[in-house]
């Protein structure tokens, strides 16, 4: 019986541990600088044994989902198999030689029944819950700023241009946690959840979302640089645009070589310049955050390397480092600000 695709957003996406949970393959390392064989009987038979035994070979190269899930498959077929990811990008799966038939015929009987996806998909619109970890902080600190608890609260961290250039540079973080009423922060919410959605189909969140946050803080200070008055703002529409812009960026590194016409290459970041001009230009908007936040987020998109974000990449423990460095940042900003 061939295994269906499996949920790619409820399994592990760690190919090391589909690897570990099945029996480990015999790797036999051959030295092929020796010109003889060793001086004893013993020893050279051993190293005619290893030379008889034929390496492993290669059954299929893909993205990171299509080798983890047929990884899934010759796993639930009892195929031994390791998986490696080549120079280029791609990841591969590796068998020994008399299992290399077996192993292709359990891939294509898959593939018949779950065709592979193209290669640069179109972003899908599907919901997923990957963003809260992103705004709880802005929503946590809002609520918070509602409420009696902290009175000092909005004063305290609202982005003042005056007060930043003369050292209080904590309000370009504080700020973006803050909003006007609940009108404001329920619209920043929404557009937030939306962008951040489609962004984590092109890479995990954890990989960028801190560099967003640190490129929305720089935005806030390029923002009072500009301006030099007491101009006082508040929203993470700042991040927002950053991670509009970020993901205008990805998608242009993603576009097809073949791709010809300089409208058609540069559709996506002409896309995201006219969104960011729609939802940036409004009554009582920062427009100067938007801009600064949108041309900070642009640089963000070419953090990635290009085949991490064609090939897709694991979740790994460094991620978990990502998420806290990102909540670190707005409680370093918070402790300073009170």
């Amino acid at each position: 019986m061939i295994r269906r695709r499996p949920d790619a957003d409820k399994l592990g996406t760690d190919p090391r541990a589909i690897q570990e949970s099945a029996p480990s393959p015999i790797v036999q390392s051959i030295d092929f600088s020796q010109t003889a064989p060793p001086s004893t009987e013993q020893g050279s038979e051993q190293f005619e044994e290893q030379q008889q035994i034929p390496p492993d070979v290669r059954v299929s190269e893909g993205g990171f989902r299509q080798i983890r899930d047929e990884s899934l498959v010759l796993l639930s077929q009892g195929i031994t198999h390791r998986i490696e990811r080549s120079e280029e990008g791609p990841f591969q799966i590796f068998v020994e030689p008399e299992k290399r038939r077996a192993a292709q015929f359990q891939i294509r009987l898959y593939h018949r029944e779950n065709p592979p996806r193209d290669e640069n998909p179109p972003l899908p619109l599907k919901f997923t819950l990957h963003p809260l970890w992103v705004l709880a902080i802005p929503i946590a600190c809002t609520l918070l700023d509602f409420s009696d608890i902290s009175i000092q609260m909005h004063n305290a961290g609202i982005a003042d241009a005056s007060k930043i250039l003369r050292g209080e540079w904590w309000r370009t973080i504080t700020a973006m946690t803050l909003h006007a009423d609940s009108r404001h922060l329920a619209s920043n919410l929404v557009s937030g959840f939306l962008a951040l959605s489609l962004l984590h189909y092109r890479i995990p969140l954890a990989k960028l979302v801190p560099f967003l946050a640190v490129a929305s803080a720089i935005a806030n200070f390029f923002v009072a640089l500009t301006v030099q008055t007491s101009f006082r703002s508040l929203g993470f529409s700042g991040f927002v645009f950053a991670t509009i812009g970020c993901l205008a960026v990805i998608e242009f590194r993603l576009m097809p070589r073949e791709t010809h016409g300089m409208l058609r290459r540069f559709a996506p970041l002409c896309g995201a310049a006219s969104l960011a001009v729609f939802l940036g230009l409004g009554e009582n908007a920062d427009i100067l955050g938007h801009l600064y936040g949108f041309i900070a987020g642009l640089l963000c998109g070419f953090i990635p390397k290009k085949k991490t974000l064609r090939w897709g990449t694991p979740t790994v423990a460094a991620d978990i480092l990502w998420i806290a460095a990102y909540y670190a940042l707005f409680i370093i900003g918070w402790t300073l600000a009170i």
